[in-house]
């Protein structure tokens, strides 16, 4: 039987999941170059190539992607069981990875979660601000953030805060100049501020709904942003009519900043939720974690 170092093998694991010698580097805390020669020695011990290397990605050969399942897994439940042990401590420990976009994290998790980091020094909470929809299983999250109608059935999921609304916003000056749109038909003779999916790589689609009738718009301007601080930016200075949930514009709206058109036409719906595999046994400082972000407020 070939034995080798058991790094060696975590550091295939890592490169094979992330895709990059770079991020994989990152995760482990070691140099690229250190990172290269585990994976070099590994494959000559083997004497088998495991990953395919490009200028611009890595990826598992055929024997690589049996490699990974084989044993990728029995590191993750190696990881889990440590952190199980922790409930044998006076207080749990650990680090909790969650996945979310920034404003739920600056709005909702950073807020709940500071009373409890306060009280347990030796949890960490690691935050992938990312707008894609990642596969928490694959990427070694323990959970992540969402709207409630976009996660996957086989999840938990938890409500983490109130319903949410859209709205479409600009400064007064913008409509003064250019007249307020009644219908959202009218928004095709405005200029408004794009956002491009992260997922799906096309621009979103401005969707409404009024007593059960709905309309979907294909908007037009000058700008497209991948990220929502950046339009609400965009519509400050004057740039044209943006659309988000109405709590990313909220004290612009309290203050007369933004002023607020078409709100008949944008019913509430389902809220933030924290999600996570059912599958999966939560350590304590997860647990403890979800418990925080439940909570109502």
């Amino acid at each position: 039987m070939v034995r080798g170092n058991l790094n060696d093998l975590l550091s295939f694991v890592t490169v094979a999941r992330e895709g990059s010698f770079t991020r994989a580097a990152g995760v482990l805390g070691v140099t690229q170059s250190a990172l290269s020669q585990a994976i070099s020695g590994l494959e000559a011990r083997l004497q088998i190539r495991l990953l395919t290397r490009t200028t611009r990605s890595v990826s598992p050969t055929v024997a690589g992607e049996r490699l990974l399942q084989a044993i990728g897994n029995r590191f993750d439940e190696i990881e889990a069981e440590l952190d199980n042990l922790t409930q044998m401590r006076d207080k749990p420990a650990g680090t909790v990875r969650i996945t979310c976009g920034d404003h739920v994290l600056r709005t909702t998790l950073l807020p709940k979660l500071t009373a409890l980091l306060h009280e347990y020094p030796d949890i960490n909470v690691e935050f992938d601000v990312n707008y894609g929809f990642r596969d928490i299983v694959a990427d070694r999250f323990d959970a992540g953030v969402r709207l409630g109608d976009t996660i996957d059935k086989d999840m938990i999921a938890v409500p983490i805060g109130p319903s949410l609304r859209m709205a479409a916003v600009a400064v007064p000056a913008y409509f003064a100049s250019r007249g307020m749109p009644k219908t959202p038909r009218d928004l095709m003779n405005h200029r408004c501020i794009n956002q491009r999916m992260q997922t799906s790589g096309g621009l979103y689609v401005w969707d409404f709904e009024q007593r059960g009738k709905q309309v979907n718009v294909r908007v037009d301007g000058q700008l497209i942003f991948n990220t929502s601080s950046h339009i609400v930016d965009a519509a400050l200075a004057g740039l044209g009519i943006a659309y988000l949930p109405q709590e990313e514009f909220e004290p612009h709206l309290r203050e007369g900043r933004l002023e607020r058109v078409l709100e008949d036409w944008c019913p509430p719906f389902s809220g933030y939720y924290l999600y996570y595999p059912s599958r999966r046994q939560p350590s304590p400082a997860f647990t403890l974690v979800a418990n925080a972000l439940r909570k109502a407020g």
